[in-house]
């Protein structure tokens, strides 16, 4: 029954993360203003700080390589419904842990949205951002730090559950090998 609630509680948190990078994905692929403002003013944010060839890419690309983490983090969550389907339909006969997946993708989630709550606290973009007159009112901030602790719920759910499977199994195995000697 603990398993049965510790992976409803899974899938909830991974559709909340998927849903805030999934539809983040648009903006950060196109260009659009609000997210040329956001990386451009941790951009300059970084020239200044750190070094103008790293703040000049990040102003250039940083939307591009973010939107790429989320994108994988989102395909990789979601790749155990994939697994499932694949192993009904008979086309695979045994899948990645759901668990591990889970676990390991909630820590990718927790690790990029560090990186945006670091920034939101640390440069002039500020935990609400504002642009053209503009507040978000905080939703961004608040969005990153939701995931980033929710990351961290999914790995701390999932990947102790899978650490007792694999030992469990492994523990079977040993004593099949120990009784046919």
């Amino acid at each position: 029954m603990k398993s049965k609630i510790s992976a409803i509680a899974s899938w909830l948190i991974v559709a909340w993360i998927c849903k805030v990078f999934l539809f983040s994905l648009p903006y950060k692929f196109s260009g659009h203003p609000d997210t040329q403002h956001i990386f451009g003013t941790i951009g300059l944010w970084m020239q200044d700080v750190l070094s103008q060839g790293l703040g000049s890419w990040f102003v250039q690309y940083g939307a591009y390589a973010v939107g790429t983490v989320e994108l994988l983090a989102s395909i990789a969550l979601l790749s155990p419904l994939v697994f499932m389907l694949l192993k009904k339909l008979n086309l695979i006969k045994q899948a990645p842990p759901r668990e591990l997946i889970h676990g390991l993708g909630g820590l990718l989630a927790t690790g990029v949205m560090t990186g945006a709550a670091f920034f939101h606290l640390v440069t002039p973009l500020g935990i609400e951002v504002l642009h053209n007159g503009k507040s978000d009112g905080g939703s961004l901030f608040y969005a990153a730090v939701s995931i980033l602790v929710l990351g961290l719920v999914l790995a701390a759910l999932n990947l102790p559950q899978w650490l007792a499977a694999r030992s469990a199994s492994s523990n079977s195995i040993r004593s099949l090998n120990s009784t046919e000697r």
